[in-house]
């Protein structure tokens, strides 16, 4: 019987999490990850940071993730330095054509800028591509509770997409970071779009292996005050069942909706998890039951 110190034991176990891991690095090498974070966990730079480390990781190891952000709380403080009121309808911002200069210079002129340089000094070959290169959006044509129309602004809807910059970065090794705007068809001005909606419509075009959106909450949880009843695996009928029966509502609603819509599309696996976690989407990537909530197109 070999005598090991606690050192070489801890070296020993550090190496089996590597070799446990190999299953997954075999299946999904050179495969593509659409990766979408935004709310609370972009509050913490330290977070953010350790994120941006973990993709870089993936890129690393011969993954091609790609990176859609948000950035509501941001916009919203830029909006109320110069004076403007953050006002939603229906969970959209409500976008004036003063606001929209600000959403735009706030998302890829400050945060866009600011993650690429995140990902570059963690050793990642990460590209920033702002969302008007990348989407064709229309107006959104929105109603009040007695369903009259309302004007929102310039806030849209994703109808397109130009991917030809994102696979040529792919192609090259390259990490796209994508801003959640789009080039309105017909006029090329900017719109404001929902960062879920605009993940969801790039995944329906690249038609990744996974689709993740990383936010505040752990998953789709029986009780959202009670993390312990996290659902790990549901299918896209179960998930429709569950925002019929008032399990799922508010901001999930529409994060579900567009995780169906593209798994019909063909992407394999959506998930929701909670970026407040270290190492988060190395949990839920690397481990047999991961750490959040998966949706796929039919029971196993």
């Amino acid at each position: 019987m070999i005598d090991m110190d606690s050192k070489i034991t801890r070296l020993i176990e550090q190496a089996s999490v590597i070799v446990g891991a190999l299953p997954y690095l075999q299946a999904y090498r050179d495969k593509t990850f659409l990766i979408k974070f935004g709310g609370s966990a972009m509050d913490d730079a330290r977070l953010v940071k350790k994120l941006m480390r973990d993709i870089v990781l993936l890129e690393v190891l011969g993954f091609n993730p790609v990176i859609v952000h948000g950035g509501g709380k941001a916009i919203s403080k830029a909006m109320a330095e110069a004076g403007l009121e953050a006002r939603f309808i229906n969970g959209l911002r409500v976008t004036s054509p003063e606001a929209i200069s600000i959403v735009e210079r706030t998302l890829s002129g400050t945060i866009n800028p600011g993650l690429v340089q995140m990902f570059r000094d963690y050793g990642g070959k990460g590209v920033g591509i702002p969302g008007t290169e990348i989407f064709v959006g229309e107006r959104i044509q929105e109603k009040d509770e007695q369903g009259n129309p309302v004007d929102i602004g310039e806030v849209g809807n994703v109808i397109g997409c130009l991917t030809d910059r994102i696979t040529e970065a792919l192609e090259l090794q390259i990490t796209p970071i994508v801003s959640p705007l789009a080039k309105e068809l017909g006029t090329h001005k900017p719109l404001n779009v929902n960062a879920d909606l605009a993940a969801a419509a790039l995944a329906k075009e690249l038609k990744p292996v996974k689709l993740i959106y990383i936010s505040d909450v752990p998953g789709i949880m029986k009780d959202p005050a009670d993390p312990s009843t996290l659902i790990k695996s549901v299918t896209r009928t179960e998930a429709l069942d569950l925002i019929e029966d008032g399990t799922v509502s508010g901001g999930m609603i529409p994060k579900i909706h567009s995780a169906i819509d593209a798994l019909n599309a063909g992407v394999r696996k959506v998930h929701f998890i909670d970026g407040r976690l270290p190492h988060t989407l190395l949990l839920e990537i690397f481990t047999p039951d991961g750490i959040g909530t998966e949706v796929i197109r039919e029971q196993r």
